[in-house]
């Protein structure tokens, strides 16, 4: 599966049930609009709203290294008391972010289930092995692919906007989201001059609002917006 694709635009619109394309993987229309191909969460896409990747979990923020030698393709941790699903953060990233290898971040192939507060052991990509070694010590993230599961985006933010939906997406179904480019979007505020910028909305669920330093940036305002109607913006996520 190729990080690129090259997609027709009726097919920008479909969903199906099988994985066509990498997850993530980005394509762009006749007219220079851009897209990153999904798998929808437990709730199906609503078109013009805001998106964003799977929550975080917070039991698997800095949590301890139990082993992770030097040009290893395994790092084995010990989970916060969240369980977690096999595979759950397949194509995401593992991030050192304290004592021995920080600064480092390393792409998760695969990995099992396990319980709450288990020994989790994760595959990495086989182009992708440790660099510096790992110790007791050290402390990472588990970082989910942020297109895989996507869920609306939540006035109290859990994730970061990947898209906007152009049509439905089934639960559980791939498809593409829009990243770049004049899009339909869910408003929740009226902004006052074309070319503001708009977004992620902090009070309703699946909208942008006018910018602010404290939310994620989505793009601009193509029209005076209307609250609760679907306006114009320019999107600049990607």
């Amino acid at each position: 599966m190729s990080p690129n694709v090259e997609v027709f635009s009726g097919d920008l619109r479909q969903n199906t049930a099988t994985q066509e394309h990498e997850l993530g993987a980005k394509a762009t229309d006749a007219k220079g609009a851009t897209y990153r191909y999904v798998k929808c969460g437990g709730t199906a896409t609503v078109a013009g709203k805001v998106y964003d990747g799977p929550a975080e979990i917070a039991n698997h923020q800095n949590i301890t290294v139990v082993t992770g030698t030097a040009l290893a393709t395994t790092i084995t941790v010990t989970l916060g008391a969240t369980a977690v699903t096999a595979n759950y953060y397949a194509g995401g990233q593992v991030v050192v972010n304290d004592e021995d290898g920080q600064g480092y971040n390393y792409l998760i192939k695969s990995h099992p289930a396990a319980d709450s507060s288990a020994n989790l052991v994760l595959t990495l990509d086989a182009d992708d092995p440790i660099v510096t070694a790992l110790t007791t010590s050290s402390q990472v993230t588990l970082v989910p692919n942020q297109y895989g599961g996507i869920i609306v985006h939540a006035a109290t933010e859990t994730g970061i906007p990947v898209g906007v939906a152009r049509g439905v997406i089934t639960a559980l179904y791939y498809g593409w989201v829009q990243t770049r480019g004049i899009v339909s979007c869910l408003i929740d505020a009226s902004p006052a001059d074309i070319g503001q910028q708009v977004d992620a909305s902090t009070t309703t669920a699946g909208a942008a609002t006018l910018g602010t330093v404290a939310t994620a940036s989505i793009g601009y305002a193509l029209e005076s917006g209307v609250s609760t109607e679907y306006n114009a913006i320019f999107l600049m996520i990607d």
